[in-house]
């Protein structure tokens, strides 16, 4: 009687459990259901559509012609849902601002924390959006990759994405500050080279330029001095024409014995010493020299000098080449001795 109790107990008892194992599997294709049309379903909507292609795929914002809601606040859940799903199939996942399904999707979860499509699409689409924010900061967007990077910060703070993300943010903020700073160098230093070349040219030309008016003051100083010259050898021509016409006059006049002392037929100019001419120096020399009967001069002796023993050469050696009209004693030509003061004075020399 008792095995019968306990048979018919278990029957029961087993009776009892289906009901409960049905329920249960009841609820979990329930939740599979749902799952499908909430979650997998938009998805599989998304890579499907015309603009498809996977949510990583690079979107030129500037050619999306969607127009943001006019009110995002005021809008009920089920709408930014929509809208959320909108702009995953427009690929919009985390930009233009204000028309992302990011946004949509955080604006949800704002309005109901605990939404599990809003949490579930944010943390699957969370590698794509950061690959796009990759993107952004590749093309040196900063100001755009800045604001990506926060609504990623907003979904989970604490991923290390965000990390790299920032890291590679501020790379390439280095990188453009230091292209610009290279090109500033760059730029100063053509100005610098073309600063240098200007003033290198002015001076050319000023050289060019001072070196013609040198030549020219020159060329004139030179015409002058070949002038001066050429005045003093037709002085000393006249000079030593008019000695041998009182030369011959006197001969004429005596008959044949003419007595007088030698005379100089040519200016004795002697050469100015360059060093007394370097040190602005004057002075004279006294000497004492024969006139032979041929008219050439020999014997020339130094008396005295002022100062001494610089000028004495030049008198000397001017001495040597003078020519004179010998002296004459009874008409016939003689050697006689004179004695002559040299004067070097600076005003001559020039």
């Amino acid at each position: 009687m008792d095995t019968r109790k306990s048979r018919h107990g278990r029957s029961r008892a087993r009776g009892a459990i289906k009901p409960i194992t049905i329920a249960v599997l009841a609820i979990v294709a329930c939740l599979a259901v749902a799952s499908w049309f909430l979650i997998i379903k938009p998805h599989e909507d998304m890579l499907s559509t015309d603009a498809g292609g996977h949510p990583s795929t690079p979107v030129n914002l500037s050619q999306q012609q969607t127009a943001a809601p006019v009110n995002v606040e005021a809008m009920s859940l089920n709408d930014l849902l929509a809208e959320a799903r909108k702009a995953m199939n427009e690929q919009r996942i985390i930009a233009p601002a204000g028309n992302n399904a990011f946004e949509f999707y955080l604006k949800v979860l704002q309005k109901q924390p605990g939404n599990q499509v809003a949490a579930d699409a944010l943390r699957e689409t969370f590698p794509f959006a950061a690959s796009n924010v990759e993107q952004v900061i590749n093309q040196r967007e900063f100001t755009e990759a800045d604001r990506e990077i926060d609504l990623l910060a907003k979904v989970d703070p604490t991923n290390y994405t965000l990390t790299i993300l920032r890291s590679k943010l501020d790379a390439q903020r280095k990188t453009l500050d230091e292209e610009q700073q290279k090109q500033l160098d760059q730029q100063h230093q053509a100005e610098l080279a073309a600063q240098k070349a200007n003033v290198d040219k002015a001076a050319a030309q000023k050289a060019l330029a001072d070196k013609a008016a040198a030549d020219k003051a020159a060329q004139q100083q030179a015409a002058l001095a070949a002038q001066q010259e050429k005045a003093k050898q037709e002085e000393e021509t006249k000079k030593a024409a008019d000695t041998t016409n009182e030369v011959a006059a006197g001969n004429t006049s005596s008959g044949g014995g003419q007595t007088r002392d030698a005379i100089p037929i040519s200016t004795i100019r002697p050469r100015y010493p360059t060093s007394a001419l370097r040190n602005n120096q004057e002075g004279w020399v006294d000497v004492q020299y024969t006139v032979n009967a041929d008219g050439s001069v020999s014997n020339v002796q130094v008396l005295g000098a002022e100062p001494r023993h610089v000028f004495d050469n030049a008198a000397v050696d001017a001495l040597r080449r003078a020519k004179f009209s010998p002296a004459m004693r009874d008409g016939v030509a003689t050697a006689s001795q004179q004695q002559k003061r040299i004067e070097f004075k600076l005003s001559a020399a020039q």
